[in-house]
């Protein structure tokens, strides 16, 4: 694979990258800027939102909005007016953790995990569904550090990883109800192979995980056999996504590292792939 840069600009903790196929751009975040970036990949042109807290990940919403999970909840957030509408807040208490990787599932919820924002980390977190109504379920509990969402082709299966348990765990989906049955450890990747981060899907059903460890992207299989792993040019990947409009470019984000005497900043890369990518929901 032959990767680019495909900004000019340092993120620190780059993450959270969605394609909008309606506008043929990538959105993704820095979470500590905080803010919030629309990338058009063909002219390289960058719109940038300035986020009150610090922003851990995005979702396309119906009527050209975004949902967003910021330190202080859930929001709705509108690029034109660049107005955010509040919606819910799944951890007013926990004022340790904060919210983390999420994802519009094609229930057309969001679902949304936390992590314990200190190290060592500790298991304070948990996942959420968030609903167009502004409600919210706790999913999952005992959570470290909340990753990897995605879901297989058909829906049936919905991925969920705790970067720091470490695990991948595949999970039963009912897109009617939201409900997930069925738990089972799809892959406990190491260090050295990369603790799992972000993912998507492609359409074969293969699961794609940022190693945010190695500099590596992991391709596991449905049943959870190591396909492929890719050395990448940054040190400390954080989220893979499929976009373009063949849905066969690769954009993945990162975050600055220090690896020896050399400071590596993050930053969003991308390369040509033969899959295609699975498209995230929208909310609503």
């Amino acid at each position: 694979m032959e990767f680019r840069q495909c900004i000019s600009f340092d993120l620190i903790l780059g993450e959270s990258p969605v394609w909008d196929m309606r506008r043929q751009r990538l959105w993704f975040v820095d979470i500590l800027a905080p803010s919030i970036h629309s990338l058009d990949p063909v002219t390289g042109d960058v719109q940038h939102f300035k986020m009150p807290a610090a922003v851990g990940s995005i979702g396309l919403a119906k009527g050209g909005r975004l949902i967003v999970a910021l330190r202080t909840g859930v929001h709705l957030f509108d690029p034109k007016s660049e107005k955010l509408e509040f919606l819910v807040h799944p951890e007013p208490d926990l004022h340790m953790n904060r919210l983390n990787d999420g994802k519009v599932g094609p229930d057309g919820c969001f679902w949304v995990g936390s992590m314990h924002d200190a190290i060592p980390r500790q298991p304070t977190a948990a996942l959420y569904r968030i609903t167009p109504d502004g409600g919210c379920t706790r999913v999952v509990e005992g959570v470290r550090a909340s990753n990897g969402l995605a879901w297989s082709p058909d829906s049936k299966v919905m991925y969920h990883a705790d970067s720091r348990a470490p695990d991948i765990r595949a999970y039963d989906f009912d897109i009617r109800t939201g409900n997930l049955s069925n738990v089972r450890t799809l892959a406990a990747p190491d260090e050295a192979l990369g603790l799992p981060d972000g993912a998507a899907v492609d359409t074969d059903g293969n699961y794609w995980s940022a190693g945010i460890t190695s500099g590596r992207l992991n391709k596991f299989s449905p049943s959870g056999e190591l396909l492929e792993s890719i050395e990448l040019p940054v040190p400390a990947p954080t989220m893979p996504c499929f976009g373009g409009p063949d849905m066969k470019t690769m954009f993945i984000t990162s975050l600055d590292k220090q690896v020896g005497d050399r400071m590596y900043p993050g930053t969003l890369i991308a390369c040509e792939t033969n899959a295609v990518g699975v498209p995230v929901g929208e909310f609503g």
